[in-house]
């Protein structure tokens, strides 16, 4: 779960003025980077500063070269066609009562960096509820629980590399980076390609949200035109009738669109 509400630091003394000086500062020396012909960058730094608890989860040793396949093998995805059921989409079908909250249907593609669909693949997501509580024992922002509501599910992406799934809006929630953070809506997505290693995670956000300008994470990622292709759009055709409103994202891996990865959080 990232950036849920106990696995930050407590509250900080910063205030957002500070962190917003701090993001100006990183964005400028960003964009003076790119100015003087330095290569895209299409991540975040690991170690973030405006994101207070990166710099106490992000990798500071050189990575672990694995060299026994089948070691490889032990820890890859284990999940087949037969594993899933269409419950596992519908997030709101998982008990027996009716979860609150907004209902919406959130469906894109996974494509390669050609614009290629991606197909067979394993597309889950986590997310808090309606309130802003995640149904986790660590997080205890003293929001609601809602017992029909649990906040996971999967799919795997069709021959059109499309996924699909039915849930509730999540809430925003405060988050304890500085003096009153609060994270905009948004949803986690964990993306896996044919081993365990080839696992990405990031994060799905919601037109036209006020909190925007003051999320350090979304922030983390400097280029503008890579921060709106986190934003997903609203799509009148994929809203269904006295049920759900509609949102589309699609999910570039890899290239100049690729969408940004949480790497190394």
């Amino acid at each position: 779960m990232t950036a849920a509400y106990t696995h930050v630091p407590p509250p900080n003394p910063l205030s957002q003025a500070d962190i917003d000086q701090e993001v100006a500062e990183v964005h400028a020396a960003a964009a003076d980077a790119r100015a003087a012909g330095a290569p895209a960058v299409h991540h975040p730094p690991r170690d973030f500063a405006p994101y207070r608890s990166s710099r106490l989860r992000h990798p500071k040793r050189p990575l672990v070269a694995v060299t026994d396949p089948e070691a490889v093998e032990l820890h890859g995805p284990v999940f087949g066609t037969t594993d899933i059921t269409p419950l596992d989409s519908d997030l709101t079908a998982q008990h027996p009562g009716e979860p609150l909250g907004e209902r919406i249907t959130v469906s894109g593609r996974l494509l390669d960096r050609n614009g290629r669909p991606v197909r067979g693949q394993l597309v889950e997501l986590w997310q808090a509820n309606a309130s802003g509580r995640y149904a986790h024992l660590r997080d205890q922002h003293p929001a609601p629980l809602d017992p029909n509501f649990t906040g996971v599910g999967r799919c795997l992406t069709d021959d059109e590399g499309r996924y699909h799934f039915t849930t509730i809006k999540p809430g925003a929630y405060p988050w304890r980076n500085h003096t009153n953070a609060w994270r905009p809506a948004h949803i986690h997505f964990s993306l896996f390609g044919t081993a365990f290693t080839q696992r990405l995670v990031t994060q799905m956000y919601f037109p036209n949200d006020p909190l925007f300008a003051y999320d350090p994470v979304l922030s983390s990622v400097t280029d503008e035109r890579a921060r709106q292709r986190l934003v997903a759009a609203y799509d009148h055709e994929l809203s269904r009738p006295e049920w759900s409103l509609g949102y589309r994202w699609d999910i570039v891996l890899d290239g100049p669109s690729a969408t940004w990865i949480e790497e190394g959080r």
